[in-house]
């Protein structure tokens, strides 16, 4: 994927987005930073924690909904073969998505699917729930490490049992 960097406005303070385009559908998913994440939050975008079960009931960002990417397996993660069904029974193609996991891996490959599939109105927390390393090996921190709200356990309506229930 080949990446762009531009700024963004989110409120008063400038911060660096990445939109990085797809080579199938040509289009353009922007990367945000956790500030600007919980500024689309309050804008009307979902956030839907692509992260394991477990990992999601021990913390997440307030209000987000999980749809695990990946289950932890004996050996490691394995696909979830029914996330992009869920996705789609669950979401209409246009409804404005904001994709995260843990640092930022699964969330790409999440949003590189849901593009694929359809979706239109994409934007993903680049630093994951706990943050990431930089291409330079510096720390840009997650959600959890910048002072936002943070939820734990299965509020109602938010686990992957209760959005697989979501009708369309």
């Amino acid at each position: 994927m080949n990446t762009v960097r531009m700024l963004t406005n989110a409120g008063p303070k400038r911060y660096l987005s990445a939109a990085t385009m797809n080579p199938t559908t040509g289009q353009g998913v922007l990367r945000v930073l956790p500030e600007e994440a919980q500024a689309l939050i309050g804008e009307g975008y979902i956030y839907v924690d692509v992260r394991s079960e477990p990992e999601f009931e021990k913390g997440h960002p307030a209000g987000a909904l999980n749809v695990p990417f990946s289950h932890r397996g004996p050996s490691g993660f394995v696909p979830n073969p029914d996330f992009l069904r869920v996705m789609e029974s669950a979401f209409d193609k246009s409804e404005r998505l904001l994709i995260g996991c843990q640092t930022g891996v699964r969330s790409a490959k999440a949003v590189d699917a849901l593009a694929r599939a359809g979706f239109t109105n994409l934007r993903e927390l680049r630093t994951g729930f706990e943050g990431r390393k930089d291409p330079f090996g510096r720390v840009e921190p997650g959600w959890s490490k910048s002072g936002l709200p943070i939820g734990t356990g299965f509020p109602a309506g938010q686990s992957y049992e209760d959005v697989q229930r979501r009708a369309r």
